[in-house]
């Protein structure tokens, strides 16, 4: 018996699928009188003959088309047992798809006035959410025919797209707030993204709903992580070797130098690289001769030697890892021991 008419729904919750296609392969039959049953929770996009026709809201809908019942089995047999006139009905999610995760994969570098060589090294991440704005238009320019399309399908883009707006947001509060300021500004930052990245999503049919900063922090990348993405050239990464040993070894359980745990890491680094550039340029002022330095010197001197504080330097000695006399209240370290250090 030739089938008079279909009732098309889909009442899948649609948890992490944004589209949902019926059918899911091929063109529908859809004859005149079938029933396209929309939730509270759904749009419907009905395609015929590859164009979009309408977008159904919640409801019971009747679709018009050319396809004749009872009739229609005999006209397909002229086209080799397929309709004239295809159809199909996307099922389109409504909700808003929240706790999508974003994160830094590299860190972003920002201007740092007044700090190091002017720049530092930021990494975050946070949530973000979105929903579908317009149906028809994300069905167009994104599903196009699948049968399901899910929030892994676009994850990606979307991170990309925001990460493009904050590194944006991030140069222009970078130009207005240091550093440490600006990892206070986790809300400002968010909100800035948010306007920043509206129109991109609107363009593919959504809206982007929050975007929020968990956490923004300098980043940890040590001297060889920094050279490979050709931040250092040789005399700054060799400098920054020696504070790269000297966190290690305050990361030595038997040691207490504390203040040697941020040396190498964020703004940390921007200091070290504003000392290694500053003897730099008195060594070229000077004729390019090196500084000499005496066989034994003060913490004060080691630390000119190391390129590093003195606080540094009396935090390797108190936890062992840096050889040094005390002599009476204060401490004498001989070059040797120095040189030492820097290949240990």
């Amino acid at each position: 018996m030739a089938r008079i008419f279909d009732v098309i729904e889909y009442p899948n919750e649609m948890a992490n699928e944004i589209v949902h296609r019926f059918p899911e392969d091929g063109a529908g039959d859809f004859r005149i009188g079938s029933q396209v049953i929309v939730r509270e929770s759904q749009w419907a996009v009905f395609y015929r003959d590859g164009n979009a026709l309408d977008v159904f809201k919640a409801g019971r809908h009747t679709i018009a088309t050319a396809n004749i019942p009872l009739l229609i089995d005999w006209i397909g047999k002229a086209f080799n047992d397929r309709t004239p006139f295809p159809a199909e009905v996307y099922f389109v999610a409504r909700k808003e798809f929240a706790n999508m995760k974003w994160g830094t994969p590299q860190p972003i570098i920002v201007r740092n006035p007044g700090m190091g060589l002017g720049v530092a090294l930021l990494q975050g991440f946070g949530t973000y959410s979105f929903q579908v704005k317009d149906p028809q238009q994300f069905v167009t320019q994104i599903v196009g025919t699948q049968g399901a399309y899910r929030t892994s399908e676009i994850e990606e883009r979307l991170r990309a797209m925001l990460l493009s707006k904050l590194q944006d947001a991030l140069g222009e509060t970078a130009a207005k707030h240091s550093v440490p300021e600006m990892i206070g500004l986790t809300e400002e930052i968010g909100a800035a993204v948010r306007a920043k990245a509206q129109d991109d999503f609107e363009a593919i049919g959504l809206t982007l709903k929050t975007f929020y900063v968990g956490n923004m922090k300098p980043s940890e990348k040590s001297a060889q992580e920094l050279r490979d993405m050709g931040m250092l050239d040789m005399a700054t990464y060799t400098q920054l070797q020696a504070a790269d040993a000297m966190r290690d070894a305050a990361q030595n359980p038997s040691g207490g130098a504390g203040l040697t745990a941020g040396i190498g890491a964020g703004m940390g680094i921007g200091n070290l690289m504003q000392q290694a550039t500053s003897g730099a340029m008195m060594n070229q002022q000077a004729g390019g001769a090196a500084k000499s330095f005496p066989d034994v010197m003060t913490p004060s001197e080691a630390a000119s030697y190391l390129k590093v504080s003195e606080e540094d330097v009396l935090a390797a000695i108190k936890d062992k890892s840096l050889k040094a006399k005390k002599v009476g209240s204060a401490y004498r370290i001989s070059k040797s021991a120095l040189d030492d250090f820097l290949q240990s």
